[in-house]
């Protein structure tokens, strides 16, 4: 079966790359709107926003799972991006940093509950399993391009307008997608084999508990966020204070790390094939480690020049991708078909966990005006990630078990037993 031959599911994958793009503009003017109105302070004005972002996405996104299967999907789906579309469009009004918090709590929850609505649709529209295995690495694929496109297109669209302007586009891209959701025929839910709301909101998140490699991707989504915090936090006030850049150099620089994913991205597949995922995993791990004590170095030393940060924003890319790229195979060979959107509605909440720690640590420290310090704790966060996961996932890690399922899930039908016992 060739996936984007199905209609449904060619416009909702639309609509969903659309929304993603329209997310990623949104945080690199998000962070330009902090340096306007709050200047040296736009760090902890930013960080107190994707805090926000966090908080909701840990929060409400394992609701949204348990309770989706209650409310009509396309519905749903088409009015959280009108919300989003509409919060994006006030955002270049506002001249209170409160406001920004206010905005943002709203475009995140919607964003949060998105997110694992239209994980639980694609199995409803595409039935056949090889095929359900490539749309869940779409999805995948899609979120890693968005996160490295995101900096570059906002780049060149900067060195042409004020950022206030990209607000404007993104806005008009949550309409779209919004467009392209209320086009395709989305089932209604089946309801849930969990009873309770508590057991529907819990079932992948005991399931990352019972499962060695999955409390190994734990910890590494910890890496990632140590590391990823430092960029995605920080570059503003380094580049413009720091460096002397201009806003469209921000972008750019934020685009050295996209380009780091995009250079791993283009080997990984054919890595993957030859080496194990956590072998892959665990390498890039070490590779953000470095990457990050490699910052607070050159701060500490004062040696920071355009051409060092460019280099170690790029490994950290490089060493962001080598972890992200393969969790979403990890988490199929790690549980039977019918817990796959449980199991990554539990990784979309447990991941923005390890965010909601960072963030606000990279904000407040790096508002001191003291990134030495900053960038040493992070490091010190990713190397603690680390090696929490090489302890916690083994090299031999009882494949084809998997404890703390729900009950029905035990008996799953063969070509599920055979997932189990793919290579992670």
């Amino acid at each position: 079966m060739r996936l984007f031959a199905l209609r449904d599911y060619r416009h909702l994958f639309g609509a969903q790359v659309i929304a993603l793009f329209g997310t990623g503009l949104t945080t690199v003017a998000l962070g330009l709107l902090a340096y306007d109105l709050a200047g040296p302070r736009a760090g902890i004005v930013l960080s107190t926003a994707l805090t926000i972002k966090m908080v909701l996405y840990v929060v409400i996104a394992p609701l949204a799972a348990a309770y989706v299967d209650r409310l009509p999907r396309r519905t749903l789906l088409v009015v959280l991006d009108v919300v989003r579309g509409a919060v994006v469009l006030a955002l270049p009004l506002i001249s209170e940093v409160w406001h920004v918090y206010v905005l943002i709590g709203l475009l995140q929850a919607a964003s949060a509950t998105f997110t694992p609505t239209f994980q639980a649709v694609i199995p409803d529209l595409v039935t056949d399993e090889s095929a359900y295995t490539r749309a869940l690495s779409a999805s995948q694929v899609a979120s890693t391009m968005e996160s490295l496109l995101s900096p570059v297109l906002a780049a060149v669209a900067l060195t042409f307008m004020s950022f206030d302007r990209l607000f404007l586009g993104t806005s008009a891209g949550f309409l779209v997608s919004a467009v392209l959701v209320l086009s395709t025929r989305i089932p209604d839910a089946r309801p849930s084999s969990h009873a309770r709301a508590w057991d529907r909101a819990t079932s992948g998140i005991r399931t990352f508990l019972g499962t060695p490699r999955l409390r190994g991707i734990m910890a590494l989504n910890l890496v990632v966020a140590a590391a990823g915090s430092i960029v995605v936090v920080n570059t503003v006030n380094h580049v413009r204070d720091g460096l002397g850049g201009s806003q469209s150099d921000v972008a750019w620089m934020l685009a050295a790390s996209g380009g780091g994913t995009l250079l791993a991205a283009l080997v990984l597949p054919r890595v993957l094939d030859r080496v194990a995922a956590r072998t892959v995993m665990t390498t890039g791990a070490g590779v953000l480690v470095g990457a990050t004590t490699a910052a607070a170095a050159l701060v500490a030393t004062g040696l920071t020049t355009w051409t060092g940060t460019a280099i170690v924003w790029t490994v950290i890319g490089i060493g962001m991708a080598l972890i992200i790229t393969p969790t979403g195979k990890v988490l199929r060979a790690s549980v039977p078909r019918n817990a796959i959107p449980g199991t990554f509605a539990a990784q979309f909440s447990l991941s923005h966990l390890a965010w909601l720690i960072t963030y606000p640590l990279a904000g407040r420290l790096g508002s001191e005006g003291n990134l030495t310090v900053t960038w040493s704790v992070l490091a010190a966060l990713a190397g603690v990630g680390a090696v929490s996961a090489l302890l916690l996932w083994p090299r031999h890690d009882g494949r084809g078990t998997v404890t703390a399922l729900p009950a029905p899930a035990r008996h799953a039908p063969r070509a599920d037993r055979a997932t189990l016992t793919e290579a992670a």
